[in-house]
Order: C-alpha cells, then sequence, then structure tokens
C-alpha cells in the first residue's frame, strides 16, 4: 500500500513539473514577447490603454499553479486507467493510422470548444458564478497568466474533458500532447491584451470564424458575451457574440501606434 501512495505521488510531481513547465514557458513567454520585448512596435495593438497591476499577475500566477494541480491529478488518474487496461482508446486510435491521428486532433479542439462554450455558459448562471467562475472574472483587464486563473470547480469542468474525450473517442496519447500545446497557446495569447489576428482591407478578422484576443479580451470586459475559446460560431448561432466587436477588432488593428498609460487602476475584487 505504502509503495503503491508514494509510486503516485512520484507520478503525481512528475505530471505537475510537466504541466507547471507548459504554463510558464507560454505564460512568461507571451509576456515577455508582448509586453516587454515587443510592447513598443506592438503599442498600437494593445487592446486596453492600461496595464493590470504586479499584485494581479501574482495572484493569477499562484491561482494557476493550483489549477494545474487539479489537471495533473485529473490527467494521472486518466493514465491510471490506461495502465490498467480500462482505457483501451489510444491502442485503437494508433490502429487506425496517421489519418485519424490528425483528424482526431481536430475533431477534440472543435469538441473542446463545444465544451468550453457550454459549461463556459453554465458557469455564468448566477447561481453558480460565485463558486465557479469568480475567480477569473476578478481579472478585468487580463493578461497572459490569466489563462489557468480559476476557481476549484472551474479547473475541474475544464479538466475532466480530455478524460471524457478519450473515453468515447480513440485518441492516441501524442494527440492530447499537441491538443494541450494548442489550448495553451491559444489560451495565453488570449488573454495577452494584443490583438495579434490579422484584418481584412474592410476591418474584418481574416478569418472571421476564429476568436480573435478582442473577442475574449470583451468577454472580460462585459461578461454576458464571446463564450466561445477557439472559435466564433457557437457564438454567432445563439445569438451571444458582442454587438460591437466587429467595430471594436476594425478600431484595434486600424489604429497606430500610441504611447501606453503607466499607471492603470486595478481589477475589481
Amino acid at each position: 500500500m505504502l509503495e503503491t501512495i508514494l509510486a503516485f505521488a512520484r507520478n503525481w510531481l512528475s505530471g505537475v513539473q510537466v504541466d507547471v513547465t507548459r504554463y510558464v514557458i507560454f505564460s512568461v513567454g507571451v509576456w515577455l514577447a508582448l509586453w516587454v520585448v515587443l510592447a513598443a512596435p506592438l503599442a498600437g495593438r494593445k487592446i486596453r490603454d492600461s496595464r493590470p497591476p504586479a499584485r494581479q499577475l501574482l495572484t493569477e500566477f499562484a491561482v494557476s499553479i493550483r489549477s494545474i494541480m487539479i489537471f495533473s491529478t485529473v490527467g494521472l488518474l486518466t493514465f491510471g486507467l490506461f495502465r490498467a487496461g480500462l482505457l483501451p482508446g489510444p491502442y485503437i486510435a494508433r490502429s487506425w493510422g496517421p489519418v485519424w491521428f490528425w483528424t482526431s486532433l481536430a475533431l477534440m479542439i472543435v469538441a473542446h470548444d463545444a465544451w468550453f462554450y457550454w459549461t463556459h455558459r453554465l458557469i455564468h448562471d448566477r447561481r453558480l458564478f460565485r463558486s465557479f467562475h469568480r475567480r477569473h472574472h476578478r481579472s478585468n483587464n487580463p493578461s497572459p497568466f490569466t489563462a489557468y486563473s480559476f476557481d476549484l470547480g472551474e479547473a475541474f469542468i475544464n479538466g475532466i474533458f480530455v478524460p471524457l474525450w478519450m473515453i468515447l473517442v480513440p485518441t492516441q496519447w501524442p494527440v492530447v500532447g499537441l491538443f494541450m500545446l494548442h489550448q495553451i497557446v491559444r489560451n495565453t495569447i488570449g488573454h495577452s491584451g494584443y490583438e495579434l489576428f490579422p484584418a481584412r482591407k474592410d476591418g474584418r478578422p481574416l478569418i472571421p470564424w476564429l476568436t480573435t484576443v478582442t473577442h475574449h479580451d470583451l468577454h472580460h470586459a462585459q461578461a454576458g458575451w464571446n463564450y466561445g475559446l477557439y472559435f466564433t460560431w457557437w457564438d454567432k448561432l445563439m445569438g451571444t457574440e458582442h454587438p460591437d466587436y466587429l467595430k471594436r477588432f476594425s478600431e484595434v488593428t486600424a489604429r497606430k501606434n500610441r504611447k501606453l498609460e503607466a499607471t492603470s487602476s486595478p481589477s475589481p475584487a
């Protein structure tokens, strides 16, 4: 029994280390790239004039580490099912070849966007918001560190998507790794505060079905809109896309560089 507990603890710590490393690389990397190195040339693409205070960034980082511990626990239990022979999907998926490898990745991303949209709307219900989602929205002016800044319940909801998907759909472990890479890249960029997506000549997004940074930034500014994570189609279909989204995106992408304000007010509690 003791050996089993110790083995679980070692594997859990290893999983936490991998997940924390991935989060740090991309959250700190995006922050350094956009907020420090490229801050001057990208000043015109800064969505808001102000920056969140340092205290907010530190809180987001600490809360994100807590979320990662939940993700790692769920991930280790999922791998335990696989090792016990109760999750045959990865073996099945491997036998289906390279076409299914890439198809399953695309399907997983699309399914995750649907999962995120509907669970996101659910936890915006006033009966659930305070317990499940308030922490994330304390970052009214988000940063790359906001990516995993979740209440415990929201972290669990986000964490169980992968095991549910793997139980239902044969998927190789490397596909899961690529999926995790995609989601952390989109998540940190989506909270970066800089509009990085290109615009057409008419000011609309070049790829209109992808969520832009402005799209999610508006959700943090006015929480009743823009629930999608990767794609805009659920918001369009359900009438939850912010009515001024395209106008706001056009304004941000048409700006010339301007000096950022040196100060900012703290996010509301």
